[in-house]
């Protein structure tokens, strides 16, 4: 079965290159294992946090981390194993824990933040997808003093248009369950937030009403190369399909870029939600996130979302209830009590890079092959801007080399 481009992974990422394939005449099919339901895109807080957001790692991460440790409130985890690529990936980790790599990493997370928030946008108003889509800010909630004073150093200047200081009262506005426990907060503007399921499910039914083609529950077991292309793509339910082209997308999942002999610098980190409702009087005004505990939490149409923790090392796939706990713990140590009503707990792996920068570009050996990965925790902020790119370099059949977007925002190049 001859195909043209075939996406391979149905997540965010995957969804916005066939998109912009699909816009620039490609025929497209999608293969995914589950049924693009319960992707690691639907659990996403819906924070796009392009502006005035640092990478995970940042100058003091691990100072930081092992203090909320020792307070019990700490969102990363890592759990001890024997893989020599995980010490490697967190040894690339602490390498780039510096002023001069998160300056650029930010400056990069602005160009193309801007650019997807940007077609997000033209998407929402071409093609009347309801998003649930708000511009409206991100408010950064600081629940340690040090970190709160060194956000402040920044940001000691005036601009309106990008942030705002909030006072104590103005914080409780934003923020309604919030208690004097909180050291300080800072609107940043330019942000914005939407509800992640809507956009996956809004998506998908606009790919296939234009003709993308989507083959779902079925899992690529192998790649069949030879002379340096990938001459067919072979499932578990024995279908064989010929590609012109094929776009690797598949998460955290290094399986089929192993047989293609590409050692990715990425890993799989454990995140968990808590979706609920909540009385509508504490319902917050934006998306809000409590900085030194990686907690996010976002208002959503028909409820309230929470993200948090960040387990590394770990292949259960279950909730654990232990981490569920921490969370609430955690986020009840600095807001109001309420109940959680209906509430869904979700677990799922994202596929993180030790600089926050994608994996994304042709393969050098195999010709037909092309990589978008890598994006972790920052997949719905990201991935407008990153199918672009790859659309542009495969279907005007570029190098890497002759993408800018390949050379400044891939990880193969940093």
């Amino acid at each position: 079965m001859k195909r043209d481009v075939v996406i391979i992974g149905g997540g965010i990422v995957g969804l916005n290159c066939a998109y912009f394939l699909q816009k620039s005449g490609r025929e497209v099919t999608v293969i995914d294992e589950g049924d693009i339901t319960n992707s690691t895109s639907f659990g996403n807080a819906g924070l796009l946090s392009s502006y005035d957001k640092t990478p995970l790692s940042y100058p003091g991460v691990i100072t930081n981390t092992l203090k909320l440790m020792l307070k019990g409130q700490s969102p990363a985890i890592f759990h001890p194993t024997l893989s020599p690529k995980i010490y490697k990936w967190l040894l690339n980790f602490i390498l780039s824990a510096n002023e001069k790599r998160t300056k650029k990493t930010m400056m990069l997370f602005e160009k193309y933040g801007e650019m997807s928030l940007q077609f997000y946008e033209q998407m929402i108003k071409e093609h009347n997808l309801d998003f649930d889509y708000h511009r409206d800010g991100m408010l950064s909630v600081f629940t340690e003093e040090k970190s709160y004073k060194e956000k402040l150093k920044k940001y000691n200047y005036i601009n309106e248009d990008r942030f705002k200081v909030l006072d104590f009262d103005e914080l409780q506005e934003y923020v309604p369950t919030i208690t004097n426990k909180a050291k300080g907060a800072i609107l940043f503007k330019k942000n914005a937030h939407f509800d992640s399921r809507k956009v996956m499910s809004e998506l998908k039914k606009h790919l296939e009403q234009e003709g993308v083609e989507f083959i779902l529950n079925e899992r690529v077991e192998q790649l069949d190369i030879r002379n340096d292309k990938i001459k067919y793509i072979i499932t578990s339910n024995g279908n064989q399909y010929r590609p012109e082209h094929t776009i690797m997308s598949t998460g955290y999942q290094t399986l089929l870029a192993n047989q293609c002999k590409k050692d990715l610098m990425m890993t799989p980190a454990k995140g968990y939600s808590i979706t609920f409702e909540m009385p509508k009087e504490f319902v917050p005004k934006t998306s809000t996130l409590f900085n030194d505990l990686f907690i996010v939490m976002t208002p959503r149409k028909e409820n309230v979302r929470l993200t948090s923790k960040l387990e590394i090392g770990s292949n259960d796939p279950a909730v654990v209830q232990k981490q569920i706990d921490s969370i609430k713990s955690n986020f009840f140590a600095y807001n109001k009590a309420f109940d959680m009503k209906n509430e869904v707990n979700w677990t799922g792996f994202r596929p993180l890079t030790p600089n926050d920068i994608p994996l994304i570009g042709k393969d050098e050996k195999i010709k037909n092959l092309t990589y978008a990965m890598g994006l972790g925790w920052l997949g719905m902020t990201f991935a407008p801007a990153v199918g672009s790119i790859i659309s542009d370099l495969v279907s005007n059949d570029k190098t890497n080399a002759q993408s800018d977007g390949i050379l400044l925002f891939s990880g193969f190049y940093q």
